[in-house]
């Protein structure tokens, strides 16, 4: 008789522990501690700088995530939602422009126009919420700021994105979306594809973006992977680029790190599925350049990197001759550059030209921080660390951050990649904005990347007045107007290259925390020309 009545106590044991724990969520206090559990404010860490103290007074996102506890906020969940489902994935509607590149390769830009539920007229209704004295949105002019997306390195538009896309349409934007060579639904013309942190096409669609929009503040955002050429283009273009500010969703810092570092099984495979379809399309193209069924076969990304890239990887073939032209005499002369290239493509592609010697040669050229001494615009980097998709947080290189007065880290315990929900949903307001504005609630990064868009514009535009006065370079907040007027006759020559510095494997910090309350170091936000 006892032994049956500890067999039901037994079975029953499951039953009394849920019930003592929905017993237990009804009690304040443990809802109060599970609440604080599940809002851990992100940590800011950069250098103190004045630029850092105003965002930490101003940027209000950043102080006050609500990320979703679990289920919702689980990495994984959050992850394969972000890169799969979305609520604005069929609504909105784009025009594409094809750009022709100085190597005869063609890039598409992607320009939002509206959406299908006749949200159009959200920017006219956003221009009409001017701040004092006719300026829109925290901008320098009363013309409206231009949002440039970048998407992941394999392409395509995920829900991620698409929902950036929408909400900063309905904040005023003109958003346009960088899509590189082959990817998309964007035609290959050329026997190569752009290699991990190779900037070049970038920073070609960024002038002819300038060129449509010339009054407009310029603005950039990466998603996951492509970060590798913003960060690339930000480096090499140095203090001529026509960017204003730029920000980075859980960015890839370190490249080479990133192709090494094994990715959970349902990712890599889907990572890998998605590049060999593309591949895949142009199979007969390549098989004069590179080993395509080897890199069909392909189990890894740096396998698959290093047989697109490398030529140690590639069929050691004779580089086809290039096309013969009656019109440039040059060609004509029997002179075989590499990949079919014209001469005067192949000088200004320089090292470019020719695939990468070794693994370690690509990434001495490729290297997203490669050239990070001469970034000259602020950039915000927005990680969590149970990013399923990247290396460990521990890996981050938070002395760069801590040392760079133009980077800053918000580095969350919650996130997944790209992910970063909101616990709440619907039409919530924020004060403290000049006037009343929206937030879309149902991603943090997004209203955080913003705000921050907007915050940096004011306070430069601060700075600005400060120093309209002073001698010297111009200020940061002159992007818009000054520097394309500067760089134009520089911008399409080739950038100088440099080799890799010590920043591609830095050696961390045990401890994480941000030096806010260190004295604040003397560091005024004015342009030094480095080109």
């Amino acid at each position: 008789m006892a032994s049956f009545v500890g067999g039901c106590l037994f079975c029953l044991l499951p039953s009394l522990l849920l019930l003592l724990l929905s017993l237990a969520l009804r009690w304040p206090r443990v809802r109060c501690w599970m609440k604080l559990a599940a809002s851990d404010s992100p940590r800011l860490i950069c250098k103190p700088t004045a630029l850092s103290k105003y965002l930490l007074r101003h940027c209000s996102s950043l102080a006050r995530p609500r990320l979703a506890s679990w289920p919702r906020g689980d990495p994984h969940i959050q992850t394969l939602f972000s890169l799969l489902c979305g609520q604005h994935g069929d609504t909105l509607q784009f025009t594409r422009d094809h750009l022709l590149l100085r190597d005869g390769g063609i890039v598409a830009l992607d320009w939002a126009v509206g959406t299908r539920l006749g949200e159009a007229v959200g920017r006219k209704r956003w221009e009409g919420r001017n701040q004092p004295g006719g300026k829109a949105l925290g901008c320098f002019t009363s013309t409206s700021p231009v949002l440039l997306l970048i998407p992941q390195s394999w392409g395509g538009m995920t829900p991620h994105l698409k929902l950036l896309c929408h909400q900063a349409m309905r904040q005023g934007f003109y958003v346009v979306v960088f899509h590189a060579r082959g990817t998309a639904g964007c035609p290959l013309t050329t026997a190569r594809l752009t290699e991990f942190g190779d900037p070049a096409d970038l920073e070609q669609s960024v002038a002819y973006v300038h060129s449509r929009h010339p009054s407009s503040v310029l603005v950039a955002v990466s998603e996951g992977s492509g970060s590798g050429i913003l960060l690339s283009y930000l480096g090499e273009r140095g203090s001529s680029s026509y960017l204003t500010a730029a920000a980075a969703i859980s960015p890839v810092l370190l490249g080479q790190l990133w192709f090494e570092t094994a990715m959970p099984p349902i990712y890599r495979w889907g990572v890998l599925f998605h590049r060999k379809l593309q591949l895949s399309r142009y199979r007969s193209s390549f098989r004069e350049v590179l080993d395509v069924d080897r890199a069909l076969r392909c189990t890894s990304l740096r396998v698959f990197e290093e047989t697109l890239s490398c030529s140690s990887a590639q069929l050691q073939q004779r580089p086809p001759s290039p096309p013969i032209s009656s019109l440039d005499p040059e060609l004509s002369s029997g002179f075989h550059s590499p990949r079919g290239l014209a001469p005067s493509v192949a000088w200004a592609l320089g090292e470019r030209a020719h695939p990468a010697k070794d693994w370690d040669s690509y990434w001495e050229r490729n290297e997203p921080l490669r050239d990070v001494d001469e970034v000259a615009v602020p950039v915000l980097c927005i990680c969590s660390r149970d990013d399923p998709l990247l290396p460990p947080a521990s890996t981050l290189p938070l002395t760069l951050f801590q040392s760079n007065p133009h980077f800053l880290l918000a580095l969350t315990d919650g996130g997944g990649h790209c992910g970063f929900t909101l616990e709440g949903r619907g039409g919530e307001t924020e004060e403290g904005r000049t006037g009343s504005e929206e937030v879309e609630e149902g991603n943090w990064s997004h209203s955080a990347v913003l705000e921050y868009f907007r915050v940096t514009a004011d306070f430069l535009k601060g700075e600005e007045r400060k120093g309209a006065s002073s001698c010297g370079g111009p200020l940061l907040g002159e992007y818009n107007s000054q520097a394309g007027q500067r760089s134009r006759t520089s911008n399409m020559a080739p950038a100088r290259r440099r080799r890799a510095t010590t920043m591609r494997r830095p050696r961390l910090q045990s401890t994480e925390e941000s030096s806010m309350g260190e004295e604040e170091e003397k560091f005024t936000w004015k342009r030094s020309y480095t080109r």
